[in-house]
């Protein structure tokens, strides 16, 4: 679950790179295209900002998936070290 969130984020990241690439370049200024630089970096600076809360999330989705993972593993050691008693 929490790899979807990291390519989640490397997608926004390229988003951003590109966006921010287009407000240095003259590719701002062509037909069709807004030509405001500023709304390029805005735009830029969104991506960035919405690549960093989305790794956040994957990291802390890794973590909880770990901790639950290795719970497991401990409930079904300690079974096996101490089997319920039967009746």
């Amino acid at each position: 679950m929490s790899r979807n969130f990291y390519i989640l984020a490397g997608v926004f990241l390229l988003f951003a790179l590109v966006a921010f690439g287009i407000s240095w370049t003259r590719g701002a200024h062509e037909p069709g295209l807004p030509d405001e630089r500023e709304m390029w970096r805005m735009l830029a600076l969104f991506f960035f900002l919405g690549s960093a809360l989305t790794c956040l999330v994957g990291t802390i989705t890794n973590m909880f998936e770990q901790a639950s993972r290795r719970h497991e593993e401990r409930l079904s050691r300690e079974m096996q070290r101490h089997p319920p008693p039967e009746d």
